[in-house]
Order: C-alpha cells, then sequence, then structure tokens
C-alpha cells in the first residue's frame, strides 16, 4: 500500500464534508479499478484510514482528513470507480462525514 500526501478535496455544507480523492493523487494512482468504501455510521478520527483504492498501477489508503461520522458514500464507484479519475471532484467523491 501506498500514501499520497495530502491526496483529499474536502467540501463542507452544514456541518457535513463530502470527502474526495484530488486530481493530482488520482493521476499518479492511473485508472482505478476497485473502490473499498467506510461503512455508514461508522466513526473515524483524522488521519485514520477509511477508503482502499486500487489502480493499474498501485493500491492506496486513503486517510480521512477530519474527525467524524461517516454520514455516506457514493456507492456509484461501487461499480464505477473510473469516476474517480474521470470527475474526482465531482461524480467521483468518496465519502461524506458529519463533523465532530
Amino acid at each position: 500500500m501506498e500514501f499520497i500526501k495530502n491526496q483529499n478535496w474536502v467540501r463542507v455544507e452544514n456541518g457535513i464534508a463530502t470527502v474526495g480523492l484530488n486530481n493530482v493523487a488520482q493521476k499518479e494512482l492511473g485508472e482505478i479499478v476497485y473502490v473499498e468504501l467506510p461503512k455508514i455510521g461508522a466513526k473515524v478520527k483524522a488521519d485514520e484510514m477509511v477508503v482502499v483504492l486500487e489502480s493499474t498501477k498501485a493500491a492506496i489508503d486513503v486517510y480521512s482528513p477530519i474527525s467524524g461520522e461517516i454520514s455516506a458514500v457514493n456507492l456509484a464507484l461501487t461499480k464505477n470507480p473510473e469516476l474517480v479519475n474521470q470527475a474526482p471532484e465531482k461524480e467521483g467523491w468518496l465519502y461524506q462525514i458529519k463533523i465532530d
């Protein structure tokens, strides 16, 4: 597993943060072929691993930039993991977290 420093983007609205892989990180990884998402309701701390991404080049752990409770995951990625490459900062978001 690899770790890409500062790999996330975060957008906060009404106490809910949407988190995704940034454009630079997805380019470094190459074509994403598998995404393992966290469970809704899971409590996570900042810097805790929450997502696993596998690409044609490598597998990486994605760490949460903030603490809170997972409130939603992007289920579209289970069938179309390439959305992380195609629109990493839009339709390719990974999960939402209710901020502590």
